[in-house]
């Protein structure tokens, strides 16, 4: 089951996170990120790629770098935990962006309903570490790393500067926007039709990463570290784009306080190579 949408794990799950805080926790301090990365390889042998990884990935954010003072409690634990598991559709808190990317990010989120500007914000990071002069391994380019194909059929001069270009942070990011609605329409039908099972925008941010052809083939997200990895590692910085998790004072904007926006962590050859066929399967 795709990453925040099984309602049947998500207390149990909760549970065991807080089970594992408790467990490392004296005179209320929080169990180290250490610890919780110990605990995250713990989970992976012994539960898989599954649900309980989501709600770790999420703490270890918080407790390694968010929560501005490095203070954090129970009920922080559980915020994050829910921004985690839901729709991304909360308010952008624009500190933890660049200034100048506020403006296109906010526009891109609210071209259709199912994908807010903190969905825009965490897949940027997740795609380039915002670097709007990134080239990746197999030809995407700029800052929401689109293969130029994609790019040719979303991009549009949105910063008004008379060039459509992927490296102009502007014509990138709405691109991105109008590629995760279009993708986010396709989930929705499949949705519908009974094709595939789990939420919109799982799906969505699945089809950008591997391809709509692999979701529709798996019915849903591919059960995959590279798809199931990848729509993680997108909602793992939800609740810092919302506030809740924010960087510390003094941490660059965009950027996981710790985190190197290595651009080789962006898209894998086989997730770019499969994005870039996907002109065909919506044609």
């Amino acid at each position: 089951m795709s990453a925040g949408t099984g309602e049947s794990g998500e207390g149990g799950t909760s549970t065991a996170v807080r089970n594992t805080i408790a467990a490392g926790t004296g005179c209320g301090c929080l169990l180290s990120p250490l610890a919780l990365l110990g605990t995250l390889v713990l989970i992976i042998i012994i539960g898989g790629f599954g649900v309980l990884l989501a709600p770790l990935i999420a703490l270890i954010l918080l407790f390694s770098g968010g929560g501005g003072d490095g203070s954090a409690g129970a009920d922080d634990a559980d915020e994050v935990i829910a921004v985690f598991n839901g729709d991304g559709g909360g308010e952008l808190d624009p500190s933890t962006v660049p200034g100048d990317l506020v403006e296109p990010i906010e526009e891109a989120g609210d071209l259709c309903g199912a994908i807010g500007p903190v969905v825009i914000a965490s897949q940027i990071e997740r795609e380039s570490g915002f670097n709007e002069e990134l080239v990746g391994e197999n030809g995407e380019e700029g800052i929401s790393q689109l293969p130029p194909a994609v790019f040719e059929k979303y991009g549009e001069d949105d910063d008004d500067n008379d060039e459509t270009s992927a490296f102009d942070a502007g014509d990138s990011i709405m691109a991105q926007g109008r590629h995760l609605c279009d993708l986010a329409g396709q989930a929705q039908r499949m949705i519908d039709a009974n094709e595939a099972t789990g939420s919109v925008l799982d799906l969505a941010l699945a089809g950008y990463h591997v391809g709509m052809d692999a979701v529709r083939a798996a019915k849903g997200v591919p059960q995959t570290n590279e798809a199931q990895g990848y729509v993680l590692a997108v909602r793992a910085q939800f609740a810092k784009y919302e506030g809740v998790a924010a960087p510390p004072p003094g941490a660059t904007p965009g950027v996981t306080p710790g985190a190197d926006p290595d651009p080789t962590a962006s898209p894998s050859a086989s997730g770019a190579s499969a994005r870039e066929h996907q002109e065909d399967s919506q044609s």
